[in-house]
């Protein structure tokens, strides 16, 4: 029988920067050690949970010192639901890290040659910025460690709220949530309490017994709502109930469907979104476009600051007037249609089918004319073959997903040899890695991180790459 594995407690340790996915650390006799939910600056004593030969990982238990720098975070389940971890941090010193994330990744992991980094484009709203947002149903609500050292039963075990970082079978109940602006928290609520006061059961993962699974809520810039919830069985009586509850008390809803999910897994992607009351979509809308949003459609989660990353990216295409671009994981055709006007023409490539035929209808929403889209999995797609067809670009855009783009795309990407690149990711590390590839035949000459999600380590970041 193996015997349990006890740490130390490490005393008065220096907390000194940040560091990847929004860890704080310090040095105990020259390891690593990380601290969650710390700030440089803070002095704290540790409890080592994990051990490894170059790190260790611990949690707070006691402040000895706190840091100048630290803020009083705002929202009562900081620290516990997992999101916006940075919120006791000055807004100005997470601009600045975000900027430091991005020239460490684009050096140590992509070895490129780049030039002086533009400090973080900051997002004008840093809370209620969201315009969507998934809440999960649980029928045993996640407890915190003062509920829990006090030892009293579970009261209100019911949940409808966000899972707890790691723990696939764990839900925060959230009372208010300052990331999507109103009627977002109202609509959370009443739905909870409707089905509360109604008898509805909340779904448990692991039994995969109750009716209530998950709700979406997303919201526009043009002020029109859309909600979506998800239902574990095809209660027909009760889904009306619930639907007829919502729009008669959320008149806003301008988009109401439901999903009946009678998997294994909560993802929709493969499941029907059933219109009820309203139209099957919304609208966005940035510098006289507009934008349809269906229910399954990629649209940036910052509407605000999505319009500042698009004037970013086509700023650095330096796009001229017979130009051919080629928008890759062009989504609903946000990029592809914002930039149609300055060029001769567009093509953009998606792997979603109802995302792309969002994005031919956005053209024909806007008048655009010299927009081509297609629908299929880039690297079969984006061939010698599609070139021949479509013309060779002189300008690609990307904004891939977080995991960035297959070795087979950048291989053809540089066979078909654009004087420029615009590099649009969400994710640093992997961009650092593509960029690498492209590093034979294109120089880095500009690069602009994007604060597209304040309060987290996430940032968004575009980068520039001309023929050499």
């Amino acid at each position: 029988m193996s015997r349990k594995r006890t740490y130390p407690l490490i005393e008065s340790l220096k907390i000194t920067t940040l560091a990847a996915e929004g860890k704080a650390m310090g040095k105990h006799n020259d390891i690593v050690v990380f601290v969650p939910m710390t700030v440089p600056g803070d002095v704290v004593d540790v409890q080592i949970r994990n051990k490894r030969r170059r790190y260790m990982e611990g949690y707070v238990v006691r402040y000895v010192e706190k840091s100048p720098l630290r803020v009083e975070p705002f929202c009562e389940h900081f620290g516990v639901c997992g999101g916006c971890k940075w919120q006791n941090l000055p807004y100005d010193e997470q601009l600045r890290f975000k900027r430091e994330q991005v020239r460490d990744q684009l050096v140590r992991i992509g070895k490129l040659d780049i030039p002086e980094i533009a400090p973080t484009l900051p997002s004008e709203k840093t809370t209620f910025y969201r315009n969507k947002l998934e809440f999960t149903f649980a029928d045993r609500r996640w407890m915190t460690p003062e509920e829990i050292a006090e030892g009293d039963e579970l009261k209100d075990p019911e949940a409808l709220g966000f899972h707890i970082p790691g723990m696939f079978d764990k839900v925060l109940d959230i009372r208010k949530c300052w990331l999507q602006a109103d009627p977002s928290n109202q609509i959370r609520l009443a739905t909870k309490k409707f089905c509360l006061d109604n008898g509805y059961d909340f779904y448990n993962v692991r039994s995969h017994e109750g009716l209530m699974r998950n709700i979406m809520i997303r919201t526009s810039t043009t002020g029109e709502v859309m909600v979506i919830v998800v239902f574990a069985k095809p209660e027909k009586e009760k889904i009306e109930a619930l639907l007829d509850h919502l729009s008669e008390m959320f008149p806003q809803i301008t988009s109401l469907m439901y999903v009946v999910n009678e998997k294994l897994n909560d993802s929709i992607g493969d499941q029907e979104v059933i219109p009820y009351r309203g139209e099957d979509h919304i609208f966005e809308q940035m510098e006289g476009l507009r934008f349809k949003i269906g229910s399954k459609s990629f649209y940036q989660t910052n509407s605000a600051q999505a319009y500042n990353l698009y004037k970013v990216a086509r700023e650095m295409a330096a796009l001229k007037s017979d130009d051919v671009v080629y928008d890759l994981y062009t989504g609903t055709g946000t990029i592809a249609n914002f930039v149609a006007r300055r060029c001769a023409k567009v093509v953009g490539i998606e792997y979603v089918p109802e995302a792309i035929e969002d994005a031919k209808f956005n053209s024909r929403l806007n008048g655009i004319d010299n927009t081509s889209f297609f629908a299929g999995d880039m690297k079969d797609v984006l061939t010698d073959d599609f070139f021949a067809e479509h013309g060779r670009p002189d300008v690609v855009i990307l904004d891939p997903p977080r995991a960035g783009i297959h070795e087979d795309v950048a291989q053809t990407i540089l066979r078909a040899a654009p004087e420029r690149i615009v590099y649009v990711s969400c994710n640093p590390a992997s961009q650092a890695r593509d960029l690498a590839i492209f590093a034979k035949m294109y120089s880095v000459n500009a690069v602009q991180p994007v604060d597209m999600f304040p309060h987290t380590h996430h940032v968004e970041n575009v980068v520039r790459l001309t023929r050499r």
